[in-house]
């Protein structure tokens, strides 16, 4: 028996089209599935081809009663904000529209819309908006409270001189927990910088190597690091120095998250031309060098995973909630993208950047 329809999309069509899609017969067998399908459901064409549908794509929704309203009425069915899954990822959220071909009503075209593109750019652009917010509130707080604190800790250390040894106890926890404040607005000092970057063409892979280094004789030491490199990727255009600390920053992420029995973090890089942002001034820039530093760690509580790069979130018990937000502003400030696809045993964090212009990698080997 063949599951091919009689009535194929036109080729070019089908396989430009950007989103998963998927063709079902009457007897719910998927006939045929696009490049986008293949690559969201994680299957070859030819393996799902033949396959019931819901045994490959699982839907939090009633898509059975669905698929019969579309063929009796005729019209298309939109399902909205439904989770999506192949069982071997994490659900995601998309948006669901069932239409009858129009020259075989019984054979039904699902397309799957994913929302999780969408609303990471709209929370980026959200994050971003609240850590400008937040940098003349850092920037006050810094100023206001480092001087007084500084103070506090001299007259404490200068009382301690003439004290018991149970009170001179009292004194050296007054200086030790302004110390802890004073560390605590430094970082929030960091995050006020608006310094812009000093972007030329960066190595990716020297940036990684910088901070793997730094990770592995400290915060680190006890975790396993692992690289998978693409060693052809162009040189992209940042400050090196920051792009080294966004990567020193998600690894101390990934290893607070293990806790003191350590783990693994794996480095990869890759290319991949699927994403492109629309600028401010309404062009578009592709994104094409992908940085992701995985985990496997307990993941990230879902009630805080949608605002973990927004200021003072944090997962952790004593954690700030800055340094994510530091690594989104300054990602951000490159024209890139970071996101995060997170469950129980691996959370990756994606930075997605540009490649540096073909005259600002000639000059930086003119200058090598």
């Amino acid at each position: 028996m063949s599951f091919r329809s009689p009535y194929p999309v036109p080729g070019v069509i089908w396989a430009s089209l950007p989103l998963p899609a998927v063709l079902i017969n009457p007897y719910g067998i998927i006939i045929e599935s696009n490049p986008a399908a293949e690559a969201f459901l994680n299957a070859s064409s030819k393996s799902l081809q033949g396959q019931p549908a819901f045994d490959r794509i699982l839907i939090d929704a009633p898509v059975d009663e669905a698929l019969s309203r579309a063929r009796a009425n005729q019209s298309p069915i939109f399902i909205n904000d439904v989770d999506v899954t192949s069982g071997e990822r994490p659900p995601v959220q998309c948006n669901i529209q069932i239409a009858p071909l129009h020259d075989n009503a019984e054979i039904v075209m699902l397309l799957i819309s994913p929302r999780e593109i969408a609303d990471r750019l709209g929370r980026a652009t959200a994050a971003k908006s609240a850590a400008k917010s937040a940098i003349g509130m850092a920037e006050m707080l810094a100023h206001e409270i480092k001087n007084p604190l500084a103070g506090i800790s001299g007259a404490a250390q200068l009382i301690a001189m003439n004290l018991s040894a149970e009170d001179r106890e009292l004194a050296d926890l007054i200086v030790e927990e302004t110390r802890r404040i004073v560390k605590l607005l430094e970082q929030v000092e960091q995050f006020g910088n608006l310094r812009p970057p000093e972007r030329r063409a960066v190595n990716i892979h020297d940036a990684l190597d910088r901070a793997r280094k730094s990770a592995a004789v400290g915060f680190a030491a006890k975790m396993r690091i692992t690289e998978e490199y693409d060693p052809s990727l162009p040189a992209t255009y940042a400050d090196a120095d920051q792009l080294m600390q966004v990567f020193l920053n998600l690894i101390k992420n990934a290893a607070e998250a293990a806790g003191p029995q350590g783990g693994r973090i794996r480095l990869r890089t890759f290319y991949d031309i699927s994403l492109r942002l629309r600028r401010a001034d309404g062009s578009g820039g592709a994104l094409p060098l992908q940085v992701e530093i995985i985990d496997d760690g307990p993941g990230i509580a879902p009630d805080i995973a949608k605002e973990i790069f927004e200021p003072f979130v944090s997962g952790r018990e004593n954690g700030t909630g800055l340094g994510l937000a530091l690594v989104n502003k300054i990602i951000s400030d490159h024209g890139g993208w970071i996101s995060v696809d997170s469950a129980p045993g691996r959370t990756v964090f994606r930075v997605s950047l540009p490649v540096a212009p073909r005259e600002a990698a000639s000059n930086d080997m003119e200058v090598k």
